[in-house]
């Protein structure tokens, strides 16, 4: 059994410890500093819980902890677990500092544990069929791709939470965009420049609301990144990825995949000329334990599993998901170089070995 610590009760917190509980591989303690939460987890469930984070790492045998706590509270928490040997689930953003990240991500390696952010997107089947169509070249040369997110999550001026607050949570750039872009890294890799920035505050007082960016590849091709977490027309988070290429034209979000080939091609010998549509239905793998959805139960899935087969990859490791924190950067820096950014001078990656020379 891997001994498995989830650390924050909120929202996500209570979502990823109703996943791992239930897994069959996994023995899990609890930790939060909200008593109440404590208090009713154990009268119902009979977990152990603690309601301070050292005093979990000190006297728990963990094999693992799984960090579910406001964005700011990330990387000291991620630190202390790596250096007592343990491996580590960390809820998406990875850190709001990139240096934090490239600085674990290095830790991570060199002690060779299993590294994991909640990126659950790369577990829907209708975006891992876009990875695997990307992959095969059917689309012929990509020239752009549009990332969309949208959700009601900020819908009028209000007092804020950890999550609107810019130092604490980074807005919607880092709570909802960091989905998009991740996407857009695991398809492209990282893009060697950003323009067009705006990072606009439609209600929230401390940071950003909707985002809008331009990534630049070495290709030609770009990305454009728009988000909105104060769209009220969403019931729901709905994530979009569409792109052009030489070949087609491909659409995909939680449900679908669409793929429109101008001439079939050898490597997807099931996909036709014209239009195809396969349904997230047909493409996602069965879970042991439903929630939310598949994806949220595959990635905990993923991560235990890692660590039973002493493996160290997983479908996003520190490492990717440090190359999500870097773009984010890149999209601030952009922002910040040009507020108006009609006509600013793109903001160019720095040279790779500044950002991940881990030897």
């Amino acid at each position: 059994m891997i001994k498995v610590g989830v650390v924050g009760l909120g929202k996500m917190g209570l979502s990823h410890f109703s996943i791992v509980n239930a897994h069959p591989d996994t023995d899990v303690t609890v930790c939060d500093a909200t008593g109440y939460l404590v208090d009713g987890l154990v009268k119902y469930t009979k977990v152990t819980a603690y309601k301070d984070f050292d005093e979990l790492l000190e006297k728990e045998p963990l094999d693992a902890v799984m960090i579910v706590t406001p964005s700011k509270m990330h990387a000291g928490m991620v630190r202390k677990a790596l250096e007592k040997g343990l491996h580590v689930f960390c809820e998406k953003p990875f850190c709001l500092d990139w240096k934090d990240s490239e600085a674990l991500t290095k830790l991570a390696e060199e002690k060779g544990l299993v590294s994991q952010v909640g990126y659950h997107y790369r577990y829907v089947g209708a975006f891992q069929e876009v990875k695997r169509i990307v992959d095969s070249g059917a689309l012929g040369q990509i020239t752009h791709v549009l990332a969309e997110a949208y959700g009601p999550v900020v819908l009028r001026p209000k007092g804020s939470t950890w999550r609107t607050q810019r130092a604490e949570g980074g807005g919607c750039l880092y709570d909802y965009a960091a989905h998009a872009i991740n996407l857009v890294n695991w398809y492209f890799g990282e893009p060697s420049g950003v323009s067009g920035t705006v990072l606009n505050s439609i209600f929230s007082a401390d940071t950003d609301d909707e985002v809008y960016s331009t990534l630049l590849y070495p290709s030609g091709m770009s990305a454009h990144l728009s988000v909105n977490w104060s769209d009220e027309s969403q019931r729901k988070m709905s994530t979009r990825i569409t792109m052009t290429g030489t070949n087609g034209r491909l659409y995909a979000d939680r449900q679908e995949c669409q793929l429109y080939l101008r001439e079939a091609v050898p490597a997807l010998p099931e996909y036709q000329k014209g239009w195809n549509v396969r349904y997230t239905t047909d493409l996602t793998k069965e879970v042991d334990f439903y929630l939310r959805g598949e994806e949220y139960s595959a990635q905990i899935d993923d991560f235990v599993k890692a660590i039973i087969q002493k493996r160290r990859n997983t479908n996003n490791t520190f490492r990717e998901a440090a190359a999500t924190d870097k773009t984010i950067a890149m999209i601030i820096a952009d922002k910040d170089r040009s507020p108006s950014n009609s006509r600013a001078t793109p903001v160019v990656a720095a040279p790779k070995k500044s950002w991940f020379s881990l030897k």
